[in-house]
Order: C-alpha cells, then sequence, then structure tokens
C-alpha cells in the first residue's frame, strides 16, 4: 500500500482493484451468446439504417468534442482532496440521473417517435454529465485531448467486455497515450464510427427496446436512463479516480479542506492540468492547426 496516499485515497485504490477486476473479466457463456444474437440481429438491420444511426451518433460525439457546446462555465475545481471531489461528483450525478429518468418517462410515454428521439438526446446528457466531471476533477475541457478522455471514458462505459481490455489500459496509461494521439483536427478519421455505435447499441438495446413497448414505455424509459447514467458515473468516477491516484506522489499532500495551492516561489495555483495547446482558445474552436502534432506545438 502507498503510504504517501490518505486513508480515504487508500480505500479508493481498493475498491478501484475490485471494479478492475470485474470490468475486465473474461465474458462469460451468457455474454457470448448475447454477442452472437447481436451480431446476428446487427447483419439483419438493412444497411442504410446503420448508416442512418451511425451519422447520427458521429454528429453528437464530434459536436461534443470539437465544439464548445458542452464545455462548463465553471473553471475546473483545484486545491481540493479527493474525497470532496468525489462528493461532488456524487452530487452531479445524483442530479443528471434525474434528469436522464425525466427525459426516458417522457420518451417512453410518447410512443415509438418519441422514444428514437431519445437515442440521441441521451447520448447528449451523458456527454455533458462527463464534461461537467471533468471539471469537477481539475481537468480542463478546454484541452482537447481532456475531450478524448471523455470519449476513452464513454467507450469504456458502453462496450462489451472483449473490448474493454485495450480502452481500461489506454486509460489507466493516459500520459503515456496522450503522446500517442492525433491532432484534434484529423482524430475523428481514426475512428470506427460503425464499430463505435453497434458497440454503444449493443451495450444498451434491450433496455432501450423495452422502452418502446406500448403501456410500459414510461416506465422503462425512466428506469433504462437512470441506470445508462449511473453506470456511466461508475465508470467516469473511477477513472479520474485512477488519474487522481497515479498523479498523487508528484502532487504531494493537499491542503486541509478548502485551502488554496500556491507555490512558495510565485503563488501561482501548484496543480494545474497540463499545458493547452498554443490554438487551443474558445475562439479558435480548440482546434489544432493542421499539420502540427500536440508535441510540435509545445516547442
Amino acid at each position: 500500500m502507498n503510504e504517501e496516499l490518505s486513508v480515504y485515497e487508500q480505500q479508493v485504490q481498493r475498491k478501484l482493484e475490485h471494479w478492475r477486476a470485474g470490468l475486465l473479466k473474461p465474458p462469460g457463456m451468457i455474454e457470448r451468446t448475447s454477442k452472437a444474437v447481436q451480431s446476428r440481429i446487427n447483419q439483419a438491420i438493412p444497411e442504410k439504417v446503420h448508416a442512418a444511426i451511425t451519422s447520427a451518433v458521429k454528429g453528437i460525439v464530434q459536436t461534443a468534442l470539437f465544439s464548445m457546446d458542452y464545455i462548463p462555465k465553471s473553471e475546473p475545481s483545484a486545491g481540493v482532496s479527493l474525497a470532496l471531489r468525489d462528493k461532488e461528483a456524487e452530487d452531479k450525478l445524483a442530479f443528471y440521473k434525474k434528469l436522464a429518468a425525466a427525459e426516458g418517462a417522457g420518451a417512453g410515454a410518447g410512443g415509438f417517435l418519441l422514444g428514437m428521439a431519445d437515442f440521441p438526446i441521451l447520448i447528449g446528457i451523458k456527454m455533458k454529465f462527463l464534461f461537467e466531471l471533468a471539471h469537477v476533477y481539475g481537468y480542463s475541457t478546454y484541452d482537447y485531448r481532456e475531450r478524448l478522455f471523455i470519449l476513452h471514458i464513454f467507450q469504456l462505459a458502453f462496450s462489451g467486455q472483449t473490448a474493454r481490455p485495450p480502452l481500461y489500459e489506454a486509460i489507466a496509461a493516459w500520459p503515456q497515450t496522450m503522446r500517442t494521439l492525433p491532432m484534434a483536427s484529423s482524430y475523428a478519421e481514426h475512428i470506427d464510427w460503425r464499430k463505435f455505435q453497434q458497440e454503444y447499441r449493443d451495450t444498451i438495446d434491450f433496455r432501450k427496446m423495452l422502452q418502446l413497448v406500448p403501456g410500459i414505455g414510461m416506465v422503462v424509459g425512466a428506469w433504462a436512463n437512470y441506470g445508462l447514467l449511473e453506470e456511466l458515473g461508475e465508470t467516469g468516477m473511477n477513472c479520474y479516480r485512477l488519474r487522481w491516484l497515479a498523479e498523487a506522489r508528484d502532487r504531494g499532500p493537499l491542503p486541509r479542506s478548502g485551502e488554496w495551492l500556491g507555490s512558495k516561489e510565485d503563488g501561482e495555483p501548484r496543480f494545474t492540468t497540463p499545458p493547452l495547446p498554443q490554438d487551443a482558445s474558445p475562439s479558435r474552436h480548440n482546434l489544432m492547426k493542421e499539420g502540427d502534432s500536440y508535441e510540435d506545438r509545445q516547442k
């Protein structure tokens, strides 16, 4: 056990080990059978339907990652213990679970068309929550690399068990992963959007299909959306906890709750997110110039 960690951080570390074991557990017979059934269903769906859903998911995710729409108005939290960050994260999660449940209930009560409309709206709610979560744990979403971290969290939460190990490893070793990231303006070209939407849809299909059943759609819609936000919240909080504990040795002990962290030399905040690319300001839409890698921009 790392003696430099607080008692609370040591407790979180043990919980993360348990979470990791469950997350990376090899798929059992039920999971393998379910995946096989989902694959046959996907093959039976007309290509035009796949293309339409893929385009919708791609548009929503790209809007979240490469625009200003989801960036919180509040600055990233600084100088706060992990325990207080977790408490704030839980409060935000409670709010977004209620929001998603209310939206799901309304969509479920509205029949098939509103039930289908719930699909992109729910993605938007999830993305907004993750952006808020990043700022709770002290990471600025003005930095496009933090938005890509959010995308990794989203995929980890809603991917099948065979896809989880590489996603988890990328998140657990994020400082190294960041060095391999392509420039922001071309990142979308590296994503297999068809596979992305199928993994996401396969993970939530059963619950969301029940939402379309007449007579129970309202109740199921609220239940489904609430549960999906709960799963996302657990994954998101644990991913940021992983980063917190990995950075704990360099960070050193925190002051008592509510105290500001400043350096002895100049009084500037001791803990900040990694430096932004020079053109990552809101006026430049957080995109790096074509042809520039992150390392180039730091020279």
